[in-house]
């Protein structure tokens, strides 16, 4: 029956996580396939390979590197070996953009109520909706400069709420933390973390929390580390996608910023989640929820 069922949904979701959720081995399913008679594929050669591996990297737009490349190939139906698409991504020049550092936007020289660490660098919570953290980053235009807040649900490491302006003000955060409350509706209780910028101290965003029964929790001075998840999606965002270019216009920025959220959320390969990405990773957790509970 778990088979039969993995075999129904294998294109919606990848087969290494229906296994892991049902508690099957992924070598029993391709047994079982083999036994009733499912279609073995035949070996890809090198050139075919390499279109396809050309294709998953130009779609993800130079992001992936080789394991993410591999995972992909593996959610698409093609056995392929890790080292065989190592090798050939390397001798062909195919690599993901390299790492740069960027600036922190933290302003924390203020007289503000600052909250207690709460999170504790516990970023593995059991359940969505439990523990949201958030940030701010900014991206270069010829019209100035544009801030980007997001609020990210630790369990899938999913963006549910973000905003874009010219400015750092605190409305910034306060409209992400809007959208991603509408959207989710959290239980009283849930944390919601960030560092200690003034916008996230400021009474306006301070008070709206309290409004969702949420409860706030902030970064030790001067410690990226305990909002690391949060860094770790600048990181992406920024080398995957805007390394390089150059927008004339906000707007432009702004249009390449959504179509990025959109890929990371319902296609990008997590490492964190098993290689999947955020939107299978909770849909999947949903169906077992599902299932236990008929």
């Amino acid at each position: 029956m778990k088979y039969a069922w993995i075999e129904r949904h294998r294109t919606q979701w990848p087969v290494s996580l229906s296994c892991e959720v049902l508690g099957v081995s992924a070598s029993g399913y391709h047994e079982h396939r083999r036994r009733s008679g499912r279609p073995h594929p035949r070996r890809l050669g090198n050139d075919a390979l390499l279109v396809h591996i050309r294709a998953v990297h130009a779609e993800s737009r130079g992001e992936y590197g080789w394991p993410r490349v591999w995972k992909q190939l593996l959610t698409q139906g093609l056995r392929v070996g890790k080292e065989r698409v190592r090798t050939l991504m390397q001798r062909h020049g195919i690599r993901a953009r390299g790492k740069r550092k960027f600036k922190a936007t933290t302003d924390s020289n203020h007289a503000l109520p600052v909250a207690p660490n709460l999170l504790g660098r516990d970023f593995s919570p059991a359940a969505p909706n439990a523990a949201w953290t958030s940030d701010i980053t900014y991206v270069a235009t010829d019209e100035g400069w544009l801030y980007l807040a997001v609020i990210l649900d630790l369990f899938s490491r999913q963006v549910i709420g973000w905003s874009m302006k010219p400015h750092m003000r605190q409305d910034l955060v306060l409209d992400a933390l809007r959208m991603a409350w509408f959207r989710r509706r959290p239980a009283p209780g849930a944390i919601l973390h960030s560092d200690r910028g003034s916008q996230y101290c400021a009474k306006a965003f301070t008070g709206a929390l309290k409004a969702y029964g949420m409860r706030a929790s902030m970064s030790r001075k001067g410690d990226c580390w305990d909002n690391a998840p949060t860094e770790s999606l600048w990181g992406s965002l920024k080398v995957g996608r805007l390394h390089g270019k150059r927008f004339t216009t906000r707007r432009a920025a702004m249009d390449e910023i959504v179509d990025w959220l959109t890929f990371y959320n319902h296609r990008r390969l997590h490492s964190t989640l098993g290689y999947v990405s955020p939107v299978q990773f909770e849909r999947a957790w949903l169906a077992a929820q599902e299932r236990q509970a008929a």
